[in-house]
């Protein structure tokens, strides 16, 4: 068979084809049934908190990925769906979180609020955000992060602490003197 196969601009289309992708490892089948059973839940609350499909899908596929590192761990713990489902929340809320604080960067408060809270350490903006602009309570807060309610109310004062001197300046009454 000597048929010349090119196409009409002369290229070869055997000399194009992709090459192709390694071929993944098995994965472990409780992993692949764990993933089955609890991927479109996992999905729902990521697209709730989230509000994007492409975050959602980019915080699920985290997710698992670190449950697959983690597998072999997860399966001599008695409560493995709490397992699995703190590690979802926690990189959700990281996807959540960073989002905002990469976002609040480039806002204006007028008192410089924003960059303030911008420099709070990750626990304490997280603190604050989920509880005054996010307006949740502590328990909930604390679910949502692992920890205790204590420990949320903590992170809340310090970073109440740092903010103080910024709501000061807002909340000064004006000076007559200052007004024309």
């Amino acid at each position: 068979m000597t048929d010349d196969v090119r196409e009409e601009d002369g290229r070869s289309p055997v000399a194009e084809a992709p090459i192709p992708l390694p071929i993944p490892l098995p994965l472990p089948l409780e992993f692949e049934a764990y993933y089955l059973t609890n991927q479109e839940a996992f999905h729902e609350f990521a697209l709730f908190i989230l509000g994007t499909n492409d975050l959602a899908e980019k915080a699920v596929h985290r997710a698992f990925l670190e449950l697959l590192r983690h597998w072999d761990d997860l399966l001599t713990e008695p409560d493995l769906p709490e397992q699995a489902w703190n590690i979802m929340r926690r990189i959700v809320i990281d996807e959540l979180l960073g989002t905002l604080r990469e976002n609040m960067t480039l806002m204006d408060s007028g008192i410089g609020l924003y960059p303030a809270l911008c420099k709070l350490p990750s626990r304490q903006f997280d603190v604050i955000v989920l509880k005054h602009i996010a307006k949740y309570d502590t328990k909930h807060i604390a679910w949502y992060m692992g920890l205790t309610p204590s420990t949320v109310n903590h992170h809340c004062r310090k970073a109440q602490e740092r903010l103080a001197p910024i709501h000061r300046r807002a909340t000064r009454p004006i000076n007559r003197r200052d007004t024309p």
